[in-house]
């Protein structure tokens, strides 16, 4: 079997509460499992976990439970190896921005190794890519959101990951611009790479993602290719799947949320671990 790019088993975050509500419970016992080259979307209604669960996978945030695998390597066990595989885009960029774009590249492949001359190739080569070849010597301070986005997921691709997660990319920037990143990450997953991708823009989660998982309240409520959350869900679109799935009884329903609302069909029902059990897959280690 092809080894997972992507590989956690029982993820769990919880919070200490007090006395009265006791522990918050942000992510609950998930499991993952995403193959090399998948454009895998994770989707989910805000404050559902989506956040939280990225940056435990990236190492940003320590699990209170639970194992992380990377391109073969334990996140725990080595971090170092791990981070050298992966690139990451978050929702809140944090670049350099009294630097050039061209500077803040190069800096970007030194710290991950890379020689000076090798990182000066890669960075005019992404720079290109993202037709930012222009803008090179411009400091970052001076660009629109769309050109810092592309600034910052050509910083995430500078050494070659194996695996791209990427946290809301599309949000504020323009048409243009997100159709460029959207060709630069079809073109990397062609290529080999898995692209790990959150969004609310469900129409080109849609578009570009070969499979899909759906979180609720901190745990997976539904995961598959579209195929197979049409059929398990009775629904067409991903987002009448997506409030099928997530939304209160009521909203379901059409509903004012008073008791006299009709009841909303259960989701699929989960299997251990908190994937879809109409979707599970083999539980064993990567």
């Amino acid at each position: 079997m092809t080894q997972d790019s992507i590989w956690a088993r029982g993820l769990t975050k919880t919070y200490q509460g007090d006395r009265k509500t006791g522990d918050i419970v942000a992510v609950a016992s998930i499991d993952l499992s995403v193959a090399p080259g998948e454009f895998y979307g994770f989707l989910g209604p805000n404050g559902a976990g989506k956040s939280t669960t990225i940056k435990m996978l990236t190492g940003l945030l320590r699990p209170t439970a639970g194992r992380i695998v990377i391109a073969g390597h334990d996140l725990a066990a080595d971090p170092l190896a791990a981070k050298r595989v992966f690139g990451v885009l978050p929702e809140d960029l944090n670049l350099y921005e009294r630097l050039t774009a061209g500077e803040f590249l190069v800096f970007a492949a030194q710290m991950y190794g890379l020689p000076r001359a090798e990182a000066r190739r890669r960075a005019d080569e992404l720079l290109h890519l993202m037709e930012l070849g222009d803008a090179g010597d411009k400091m970052i301070v001076d660009f629109s959101m769309g050109m810092k986005k592309k600034t910052a997921l050509a910083g995430a691709m500078i050494h070659e990951p194996r695996v791209l997660f990427l946290d809301e990319p599309f949000n504020g920037i323009d048409p243009l611009s997100a159709r460029k990143i959207r060709d630069v990450l079809r073109r990397r997953t062609e290529e080999g790479a898995t692209v790990f991708f959150s969004s609310h823009v469900l129409d080109v989660v849609e578009k570009l993602c070969t499979r899909v998982a759906i979180i609720a309240q901190g745990r997976l409520v539904g995961e598959g290719t579209l195929d197979d959350l049409r059929a398990s869900t009775h629904d067409t679109s991903l987002e009448e799947i997506f409030v099928h799935l997530v939304a209160p009884p009521a909203l379901n329903n059409g509903g004012d949320g008073e008791d006299d609302a009709p009841p909303h069909p259960a989701p699929p029902e989960l299997g251990a671990g908190g994937r879809s059990s109409s979707l599970q897959s083999g539980a064993g280690g990567p």
